[in-house]
């Protein structure tokens, strides 16, 4: 199963970014999912939305971005890589500029957040950028058809909130019912609630192929040896 560590891009500054992707590659993560800062992020936790917003106080260039991104990916040619970011942005880049961007540099998995612009999701799915799709944890019939006409992983809450299945409670049930009640072959990635080795292990009962790190991570980027070594710790829960 693989360990997707979240990467603030461009928080305190970019070159910390650069420097905090060695670190996590070193410590043995799969995946990085490297985020665009959103001027509204507005379905994020208070966390990432403070660190974004702050790094667009620093730089609001968004082509440094892309220039940080890229030079992660020279250092790191061979590891994968899930981008983050918000329609707005995507807005504002410009839609065929942000393709030719991931597609330029092997990044071909995204997270793409906003549903005003539908035109901009199919060119881009069109283009061959894979659209990951959030399925929530009380499979809503509209999830459920999102997550089969995507062209990307699921994006699967790993905890519920409040709402649950009336047949299908725990994450075991859920991604068993997506998989053989409704076909889907798509990698499926835990995500939102994911803490801990324990909650890592669930995941890995329930067959998930991957689980999302954000929050416990980014705390510890003040101390980078104990964020590595927690870091070493996550990976082995996924083994």
């Amino acid at each position: 199963m693989q360990l997707i560590c979240y990467l603030s891009n461009g928080y305190p500054n970019l070159e910390h970014s650069v420097a905090i992707a060695d670190d996590y590659v070193e410590a043995g993560c799969d995946v990085i999912e490297v985020d665009f800062p959103c001027d509204n992020p507005y379905l994020d936790s208070p966390l990432i939305q403070n660190r974004m917003l702050t790094a667009l106080k620093e730089n609001d260039n968004y082509d440094d971005y892309m220039k940080a991104i890229e030079a992660i990916k020279v250092k790191h040619p061979d590891k994968r890589f899930i981008v983050l970011i918000y329609e707005k942005t995507v807005m504002q880049i410009g839609y065929e500029k942000f393709a030719d961007f991931c597609l330029r540099n092997n990044l071909k998995d995204v997270i793409y957040i906003g549903q005003k612009h539908p035109k901009i999701r199919q060119y881009l799915m069109k283009r061959g950028v894979r659209i990951a799709s959030f399925v929530q944890y009380h499979l809503p019939e509209e999830d459920i058809k999102a997550a089969k006409e995507t062209n990307g992983f699921i994006y699967m809450q790993a905890k519920p909130k409040d709402k649950l299945h009336p047949r299908h409670k725990s994450l075991h049930e859920i991604v068993k019912h997506l998989k053989q009640d409704h076909g889907i072959k798509k990698p499926i990635y835990a995500g939102v609630g994911i803490r801990d080795e324990d909650d890592i292990k669930m995941a890995k009962l329930a067959k998930a192929d991957g689980v999302f790190v954000g929050s416990t991570i980014l705390k510890l980027h003040g101390d980078k040896e104990a964020m590595k070594e927690r870091i070493r710790s996550l990976k082995k829960a996924t083994l």
